[in-house]
């Protein structure tokens, strides 16, 4: 393998094929280093995706075999056991096997031109002078030394290398822990509609869910905050007095445990031959935790820019701050509005929460919502929406009760 490259990118997942993918796509010499001998293994995300996001990012639709199942709305179930439906005209989600979804991502970017480069555990960055100007990487059981004009971190949600360019890494009081498994045996489900289940009791700090699969199974999962997630799981398939009820004769296989940030982006995400994406750089949606569109999009400015900054021969941290400048252009608006969502859901009582469901029903919320084709940036679609009564007044309430948290 070659001692140089215009970019090395951090990481084999869809971020950071996807940077890959399009810096190739534009003739730049361009390498990934993914420290695993497989694309896409492990899984440690469910693969419920936005078909719009897809589609807006040209990835839609999809070969064949990577969409498992196509949904039309989601139930959402109070700590009480309220039910609140919103059913839409057409699929707007879809869930993908995820492996295979990273690999498609990954054979379009070497198709395309780049190399990948697997079993290759980047260690650290070279730094000279703090600028960033490539990587020592372990390949068959020694150190090697690779040189670039600009490394791309999509190393995911713990991101060793970003640490030493002196960035700050994600907000680490918004972590939960997730735990992801596949179910089989699942009863009683509309294979049309993912199920949301919110509750402190089994999942605070987020949620758990159950999305089914045309092939009578379903991804059970859920995340917490300061609490073990796979005994949670446990509790919530055995106790739930819903979730036990379609769970009870269900053979539950490959669980996985991975950390979600919830904070929203990081400040700064770019230094001198440097720039983070997709979960390095906390690219999450903090209302669900989804953060495969989100990195996605990010991906695609930060290729935009390192095309640029390699054609003009500037890497500097000045030129590059360009990258920050889109990223907030493209995500900030949404990405705030979704922080003060997930901290206003995470302020409310279990009992606030069983009233903000029974008020959605009672208002007729679903009757807005199904209008709703946009479920990546939130902020934008709320505020679409709050020109609707009904919204409004369930926003106000929820406001209302952050202001008075836990009453």
């Amino acid at each position: 393998m070659k001692d140089a490259s215009d970019v090395i990118v951090v990481g084999g997942g869809p971020s950071g094929s996807f940077t890959a993918l399009k810096l190739a796509e534009h003739g730049i010499d361009v390498t990934v280093y993914e420290e695993h001998d497989e694309i896409g293994i492990p899984s440690h995300c469910a693969g419920h995706l936005s078909i719009h996001g897809l589609r807006s990012l040209g990835l839609y639709p999809l070969p064949s075999g990577i969409v498992e199942n196509t949904f039309r709305g989601a139930v959402f179930y109070s700590p009480c056991g309220n039910r609140f439906s919103v059913r839409l005209a057409s699929p707007v989600t879809c869930v993908v096997n995820r492996a295979l979804f990273d690999k498609h991502l990954a054979e379009k970017a070497q198709s395309a031109g780049a190399i990948f480069s697997l079993n290759s555990k980047v260690e650290n960055l070279i730094l000279e002078n703090g600028i960033v100007k490539g990587v020592r990487v372990e390949l068959r059981g020694r150190t090697e030394k690779k040189m670039a004009k600009i490394v791309v971190d999509a190393e995911g949600i713990s991101p060793r290398i970003l640490k030493e360019t002196g960035l700050s890494g994600s907000d680490r009081r918004m972590l939960v822990n997730g735990v992801e498994a596949e179910a089989e045996n699942v009863k009683d489900m509309s294979l049309d509609m993912v199920e949301v289940f919110l509750g402190a009791e089994y999942a605070s700090g987020l949620y758990a869910w159950l999305i089914p699969k045309k092939d009578g199974r379903a991804k059970v999962g859920l995340a917490v905050r300061g609490r073990d997630p796979q005994k949670l799981l446990q509790k919530f398939v055995t106790e739930h007095p819903i979730a036990r009820e379609k769970l009870h004769h269900a053979r539950i296989a490959r669980v996985s445990v991975h950390p979600i940030s919830l904070g929203g982006p990081i400040t700064k995400a770019y230094s001198s031959g440097f720039l983070a994406v997709g979960d390095a750089a906390s690219h999450v949606k903090s209302t669900t935790g989804g953060g495969v569109v989100f990195g996605l999009t990010g991906a695609a400015i930060a290729a935009e820019i390192v095309c640029e900054a390699v054609r003009r021969d500037d890497c500097s941290s000045r030129f590059l701050s360009a990258y920050q400048r889109r990223l907030n252009d493209a995500l900030g608006f949404d990405a705030k509005i979704m922080v003060r969502m997930r901290r206003t859901l995470d302020a409310m009582s279990d009992r606030r929460l069983d009233a903000l469901v029974g008020m959605c029903t009672k208002l007729g919320l679903e009757k807005t919502l199904q209008k709703v084709g946009e479920i990546d940036f939130q902020g934008r679609t709320l505020l679409r929406i709050l020109r609707s009564p009904r919204a409004f007044a369930a926003v106000g309430y929820s406001f209302l009760t952050y202001l008075f948290a836990k009453v």
